[in-house]
């Protein structure tokens, strides 16, 4: 059995989903959520740059601890989620300690006893709960869209996201300029208690809790590992992630030393990312419906470390440069994007209910963890090789990526199996 795509007749002015009561409240808060973040990941940096004057070191502790929960925490998270029937409490509940860890900031700020230890807490426990509510999401997505609308479903989220990296670190530059820098996270406090109120107003019958037992906990990496449409798209996935980050630990560097690029010609090559991250959204079910979906997903694995390769070709700051670095930035974004809605879109359709929980957490626990991994291989490639070939091993080793995928089913899927049976296999 198998989930037919979303049909252009899906495609009207106004979405389907969009025009449901529940799904649009659960979108709304989604994505005043998603602003908050893109605010927030400008406004932390700069407070401990400008208010506690961290130094590079301390710097990187402060990324770190943004991710290290996802590597610490999917695994037991996913098995706990899956495990408890209410998921969309366990959001409502995550959203409310997200805003409130956040608030302590601006008002340890104002009594003058903000300290960075303090930061690295809050970000760390802002990671945790973003864990559990990341394992909880799949879940309610799926009881909330049906299974001929993934696809729409995933790129009304994914389009919208997209549309708050434009937006996001523009209102994070605007809310710095008009409050002291730590007020400024008061408004991602806010972005979580709006999306907490927006799940509220929803009650979807979610799946049904699984009873514990022995062996759960892995039982998400077991699943994984039998799958091969979900194994491909994780070795696919994570081996991108891995060099991308590498990749990103190192572009500033070699854009303000080798190239010369200025403060605001580097912010506008970095934004032509996040206006083509839009387009991306915008062609990604057109796309799925004419090629399928599995082959979409491959188009976006390739397309988004393909245009990298551009970057340690350049030399010099000329129109020529800029231009190719351009291009390559607002394809990566396109790519991305596909990749993504795609890959939502596959994985609501594949992973069974009894398990999406702990797959979601096994996944995320090797997908995200490997990031940091990421970033600190790049600054050793840096510092050993030199920024270009540790730039050019980082595209490379990106685009090569597509080599896991291009032997599983991935390619050959049209539409999407029906992921309600146990094993969920196409």
């Amino acid at each position: 059995m198998t989930a037919v795509l979303d049909s252009p007749a899906d495609t009207g002015r106004t979405p389907a989903l969009l025009r449901d009561t529940a799904f649009r409240r659960y979108w709304t808060g989604q994505t005043i959520s998603s602003l908050g973040d893109q605010v927030t990941m400008l406004v932390v940096p700069l407070i401990a740059i400008s208010a506690l004057h961290a130094d590079a070191a301390q710097m990187g502790y402060l990324a770190a601890a943004g991710w290290l929960p996802y590597l610490l925490l999917s695994l037991h998270a996913g098995s706990w989620a899956d495990r408890y029937a209410r998921r969309r409490r366990v959001m409502i509940a995550t959203d409310l300690g997200r805003a409130a860890l956040l608030l302590t900031v601006p008002a340890a700020h104002a009594l003058g006893v903000l300290t960075l230890p303090q930061l690295y807490a809050v970000v760390l426990g802002v990671g945790a709960l973003s864990v559990f509510f990341n394992v909880c999401n799949p879940p309610l997505f799926v009881s909330l869209v049906p299974a001929d609308r993934y696809l729409q479903g995933n790129s009304l989220l994914m389009g919208s996201r997209a549309v708050t990296y434009v937006a996001g670190p523009g209102a994070g530059g605007l809310l710095v300029q008009l409050l002291a820098v730590p007020l400024a996270l008061v408004a991602d406090a806010f972005s979580y208690l709006a999306s907490a109120f927006f799940l509220a107003r929803i009650d979807p019958a979610e799946p049904p809790a699984e009873p514990a037992g022995r062996g759960a906990l892995g039982a998400g990496l077991r699943w994984i590992r039998q799958n091969p449409v979900i194994r491909a798209a994780l070795l696919g996935t994570a081996t991108v992630n891995l060099f991308t980050f590498v990749f990103a630990a190192l572009f500033v560097f070699y854009a303000t030393t080798d190239l010369g690029l200025g403060a605001g010609l580097l912010g506008a090559v970095l934004g032509a990312a996040a206006v083509g991250t839009v387009l991306g959204a915008m062609v990604t079910g057109r796309l799925a419906r004419r090629i399928g979906v599995g082959p979409a997903f491959v188009v976006g694995l390739v397309l988004f470390p393909a245009p990298l390769l551009l970057i340690p070709a350049v030399h010099g700051s000329g129109p020529g440069t800029l231009g190719l670095l351009f291009a390559a930035e607002f394809v990566s974004g396109v790519g991305v994007m596909i990749l993504d809605i795609t890959a939502g879109t596959i994985f609501a359709g594949v992973i069974p209910d009894a398990l999406r929980s702990r797959v979601s957490g096994a996944y995320q626990a090797v997908n995200y963890g490997v990031r940091p991994i990421g970033s600190l291989l790049g600054g050793a490639l840096g510092a050993t090789l030199g920024l270009r070939p540790a730039l050019w091993i980082a595209a490379v080793g990106a685009l090569a990526s597509f080599l896991w995928v291009v032997a599983s089913p991935i390619p050959r899927m049209r539409d999407l199996p029906d992921g309600s049976s146990e094993d969920g296999a196409p």
